[in-house]
């Protein structure tokens, strides 16, 4: 196989030995892999994979067809058009993920849309409804909504039946999200809006330090992004005034059982909803896997709306 390779902080393309799965494990020919922001921070040495994946070639979500199975897989079969969250090695020709981590592509989605869904729609997933709770009819917001996540929990919260506002700083993304479900504001005019029953926080210290005054009694505070720093003060006596809880996920380094519950969790409630097209996986552009330094430094560009994808 080919594989994007980590190497002195620089993207290689370079010929690895094809990865052999394991007994519960599918190998996986690799058509789409999206670019999050863990892969560049582990690009830049800040953000390890964790123990037992690819040290060194990042990737955290796939999209691909089956080309072999382990000896004990029952969920799969080779041909299979399946999608997945991996630890890593993504970004390959060839990857390895454990049958009970991936999902089934439903027909008529196209390989980029799938390789930018699996992190993305499962870390919204997981952040809104196991973490945070989320009710029909609450308002929820969605800080920095124009990513990946962004896009993804727009859509989630609208489809349980919230009442979603959303910030996105680049007006020119505003009708988009928009019609994704939320009512677009710019950052700074939170307080237009409140009180919140959950906040999705995707951009971290700036953006908190408008969300907080503006909670709702018993609120939920998700984080999920600290790209505008990940520390500050915070008065806890309008946490302890509010009843507020504030929270923070991560989905790479889960137990393989944690990511198997998500998994499970968006195979019954958000795959049906991506089958029927009322879930959209909005794609900003498209680059060769070969070519993955050119999609990562359009990924580092910011001001896109949805995803950056690596294609076969």
């Amino acid at each position: 196989m080919h594989a994007v390779v980590i190497r002195d902080n620089e993207l290689h393309w370079e010929e690895r030995a094809d990865p052999v799965p394991g007994d519960t494990e599918l190998l996986v020919a690799v058509k789409a892999a999206g670019i999050n922001n863990a892969d560049l921070a582990q690009k830049m040495g800040f953000y390890p994979a964790p123990p037992g994946w690819p040290a060194d070639i990042p990737g955290m979500e796939l999209a691909g067809e089956v080309a072999g199975v382990g000896r004990s897989v029952t969920l799969f079969s080779p041909g299979d058009r399946v999608m997945a969250v991996v630890g890593g090695g993504a970004q390959a020709t060839m990857a390895c993920v454990d049958e009970v981590h991936a999902l089934a592509i439903p027909d008529g989605v196209g390989w980029a849309e799938a390789g930018g869904f699996p992190e993305t729609f499962s870390t919204a997933f997981d952040a809104l409804f196991t973490q945070a709770s989320l009710q029909m009819g609450e308002r929820v917001l969605v800080s920095g909504a124009a990513g990946g996540v962004g896009t993804a929990g727009v859509q989630l919260a609208a489809a349980a039946g919230a009442r979603v506002t959303a910030t996105v700083r680049n007006e020119a993304h505003h009708a988009a999200v928009r019609e994704l479900g939320a009512e677009v504001i710019l950052p700074g005019e939170e307080g237009e809006r409140g009180p919140y029953d959950v906040v999705l926080e995707l951009v971290g210290q700036a953006s908190l330090t408008q969300v907080l005054p503006n909670l709702a009694p018993w609120s939920r505070v998700v984080v999920i992004g600290v790209g505008s720093g990940g520390r500050m003060e915070i008065d806890l006596m309008l946490l302890m005034s509010k009843r507020a809880r504030i929270g923070g996920s991560t989905l790479r380094a889960r137990s393989l059982r944690e990511k198997a519950d998500v998994t499970a969790g968006v195979a019954a409630h958000v795959l049906p909803l991506l089958a029927s097209a009322r879930l959209q996986v909005p794609v900003a552009d498209t680059f060769p896997l070969s070519e993955a330094e050119a999609g990562y430094e359009r990924f580092a560009a910011g001001g896109k709306l949805g995803k950056v994808v690596l294609v076969a």
